[in-house]
């Protein structure tokens, strides 16, 4: 039976690997069940989880909407309330930046997910 749910961490893709690639039955014809693998990917998928995005709430899409995603130049109160919805949607914790390129990743981030949401 394979696996095809998504995968929560790297353990979990690494374990999607080793039964695609066969390496998983052989490493339990060699050690057994219990070889470990379980916890290993356990312990890696804590290690490195993979980030999941939260649902906007109708009012981050609203205030996204009204934002508009076309500027060259974000007052300190927009920035503040896209960090807030970026670090929530993303479960993040970034810090008010000055960092143009940094603005650039958030606002195109954010603007995929609600590209997303107005796809839907």
């Amino acid at each position: 039976m394979k696996n095809k749910s998504k995968s929560k961490g790297l353990g979990d893709t690494i374990e999607k690997i080793t039964e695609a690639t066969g390496i998983k039955k052989i490493v339990h014809g060699l050690f057994g069940d219990d070889c470990g693998c379980e916890e290993r990917k356990d312990k890696l998928n804590k290690l490195f989880p993979y980030k999941k995005v939260e649902c906007l709430t109708e009012e981050e899409f609203n205030y996204l909407n009204d934002f508009g995603f076309n500027v060259s130049t974000i007052d300190i109160d927009k920035q503040k309330n896209l960090l807030k919805i970026y670090n929530r949607v993303f479960n993040d914790n970034r810090p008010p930046t000055s960092c143009g390129s940094c603005w650039i990743k958030i606002i195109d981030d954010l603007k995929n997910v609600f590209d997303d949401y107005k796809n839907q």
